[in-house]
């Protein structure tokens, strides 16, 4: 079952271990999840706040844009 899942976060959550960073991702868009790979970025750039944006499966394209509720 498809479902749309609501992602508010514009960029990715630090899990700092002892010795090196790990970034995961928060935005829902990254092709390398849970990892983030810096698609939030381009989200931050091209969606407009107030808006609901609904991703096609690939997570890179939007199929739909709606009025958020």
């Amino acid at each position: 079952m498809a479902r749309l899942i609501r992602h508010d976060a514009t960029g990715p959550k630090e899990v700092p271990p002892q010795t090196k960073s790990v970034w995961i991702c928060m935005c829902g868009l990254s092709q390398n999840l849970p990892f983030c790979d810096g698609s939030h970025k381009l989200a931050r750039a091209n969606e407009e706040p107030g808006k609901c944006y609904v991703y096609d499966a690939s997570r890179k394209n939007v199929v739909e844009v709606q009025e958020d509720h």
